[in-house]
């Protein structure tokens, strides 16, 4: 077996798309695949009548590198040809001594490496020239192959664990429908209250406390920290911090179990990004002004019962219909507050929430078993490209 390191940039060309500016877009032409369309399929594509270069033309099966902002490596698999914008490498390897799949996963490891060396103030990138130069190990095209083909297997776990959480994501939705109907056309009946006589709190501070964050102290949770499966990240790493004397001076935003947030202010987030408090360890936090608390009325409305209410598509239709359109989306506690749901009987609720229950335990376990294919695909990744696969 060859232990040869080379360089990143010998083994494939690596084109920088073009810069596209606000007087290029236009209703027609080809899509410009900026970062957002990579790391967000719904994100919509700007288009361009543009005349540019064939290199930046993206063609199904291309590698992609976004190499500023967000990082990562991506395949785009979409069958109309795109343009590239100038954030984002469009990868062509050298065939004669590179297999594409190895050097995906090898482009993989590079970005990590890469994120130990990143440049700028406002938005973080990653130096061309460092790039190219990364050390890369590249062994004989069979040997990357049988490489590739181990780290495609593991890959695979992965996504299929992935997909058993989504689904069971959308086992949860599919019993919402079933016990409680649409919940704006209402067909089961229920009588209906506004939204604000169903809580106990609905509330944010408009302004927050004016001193620095610290290190240590009271967790305080702000949008960034609500995860894209709807729980309030129970990981108390990833929050800052204020002194508890502070927290204590604003008790209505105080975290329970099972308290629901959700963010007020932001184009992207605002009445999108709800939060379910589902661990222990978020009792007791604060809340950022960008979000809003709801705490159930007990014996009227179970909390579960009203996330899964607010997150459904009829329910984020109901919430955006109070949105103010100003220089930034905005959400007001009093304004939602006005929002009328249909409230089944507490029983019912109580019903649904067992079954929710439920199906998180079993998400529970995914997750857990998810955690150890990542942290083995890690492995698997750094060894092989290391030479000791």
């Amino acid at each position: 077996m060859s232990n040869t390191f080379v360089k990143l940039g010998s083994v494939a060309e690596f084109i920088n798309g073009a810069a596209f500016k606000p007087q290029d877009w236009g209703e027609s032409g080809l899509r410009i695949i900026r970062i957002q369309n990579l790391t967000d399929p719904n994100k919509p594509f700007n288009r361009t009548e543009r005349t540019v270069s064939e290199l930046v033309r993206v063609q199904p099966g291309d590698l992609l590198v976004s190499w500023s902002a967000t990082l990562g490596v991506f395949e785009w698999n979409d069958s109309e040809e795109a343009l590239l914008n100038q954030h984002i490498f469009r990868v062509l390897p050298n065939t004669k001594i590179v297999d594409k799949r190895y050097l995906r996963h090898g482009l993989e490891v590079a970005i990590l490496d890469m994120k130990k060396h990143l440049h700028g103030a406002t938005m973080q990138h990653v130096n061309r020239g460092e790039f190219l130069s990364t050390k890369f190990y590249l062994p004989p095209l069979e040997e990357q192959k049988r490489i590739a083909e181990i780290l495609d297997q593991a890959e695979e776990l992965r996504r299929k664990r992935k997909e058993a959480i989504a689904q069971l994501d959308t086992l949860t939705q599919s019993i919402f429908l079933e016990m409680f109907g649409d919940p704006v056309k209402n067909p089961k009946g229920w009588s209906c209250k506004n939204l604000g006589d169903t809580c106990a709190e609905i509330y944010r501070y408009p302004t927050f406390y004016g001193f620095q964050y610290q290190t240590i102290g009271t967790p305080v949770a702000r949008i960034g920290n609500i995860l894209l499966d709807g729980r309030l990240d129970p990981n108390i790493s990833n929050y800052v911090f204020i002194d508890p004397v502070i927290s204590k001076q604003f008790p209505r935003t105080i975290l329970e179990l099972y308290d629901i947030v959700m963010a007020v202010r932001g184009d992207g987030s605002t009445a999108k990004r709800i939060g379910l408090v589902t661990s222990n360890s978020l009792v007791g936090a604060n809340i950022s002004p960008n979000l809003l608390r709801f705490k159930a009325k007990a014996n009227i409305s179970h909390p579960l019962f009203l996330f899964h209410f607010m997150i459904s598509d009829k329910g984020q239709k109901l919430l955006e219909s109070y949105v103010t359109r100003t220089a930034k989306k905005t959400i007001t506690a009093e304004g939602i507050k006005k929002i009328k749901i249909p409230l089944p009987p507490f029983s019912l609720q109580k019903e649904f929430a067992q079954r929710v229950e439920a199906v998180e335990e079993l998400k529970k376990s995914h997750r857990a078993s998810l955690s150890e294919l990542d942290a083995l695909f890690a492995s698997l990744q750094h060894r092989a490209f290391k030479g000791e696969l």
